[in-house]
């Protein structure tokens, strides 16, 4: 697939089918995002694959109402950032939506939150995110149940500014 076409037909999926994506997969989706913009090349993001165990401690954390959102996708990836540096996090950022860009390139959808409870020592501790680090976002992954039309975008004009 093209970069463009990847960028312009990526879509944000909430139902997906129930095979977890394999690990040799992740992993290269992983290798990828190690080429994320950092500076000083310090490679401030980390990522958590969310095994059984972290997911159901993870629901509890949730509770009722936010365990259904958890349960989503077969795969979920915890995105954090080492320390607290605006350019890091902003690193971590990239590096999360290369992840997400490569899965689209390999046939899987995926969909980027960002849920309260991994905000809170409960959610964070069922994940393993440490104090030093900053919470990103949890990256639904797997196979596309649906498909999904193109998103109606702001034309360009109403995003940009040519400033004399």
């Amino acid at each position: 697939m093209e970069l463009e076409e990847a960028i312009r037909t990526r879509r944000t999926h909430k139902v997906f089918g129930p095979e977890p994506v394999d690990r040799e997969t992740l992993t290269e989706l992983f290798e990828l995002a190690r080429w994320a913009p950092n500076h000083h090349l310090t490679n401030p993001w980390r990522f958590r694959v969310v095994g059984p165990e972290s997911r159901a401690a993870l629901r509890r954390a949730a509770g009722p109402e936010g365990a259904k959102k958890i349960d989503r996708a077969p795969t979920l990836v915890v995105v954090s950032v080492v320390g607290d540096d605006e350019e890091d996090l902003l690193a971590a950022g990239c590096a999360a939506y290369i992840v997400l860009l490569a899965a689209h390139g390999r046939g899987l959808v995926g969909y980027w939150r960002t849920p309260g409870v991994l905000r809170t020592p409960e959610g964070r501790d069922a994940v393993g995110i440490p104090a030093d680090e900053r919470f990103v976002g949890l990256l639904y992954l797997g196979a596309a149940r649906q498909d999904k039309a193109p998103p109606r975008r702001a034309p360009v004009e109403d995003v940009v500014s040519f400033e004399p």
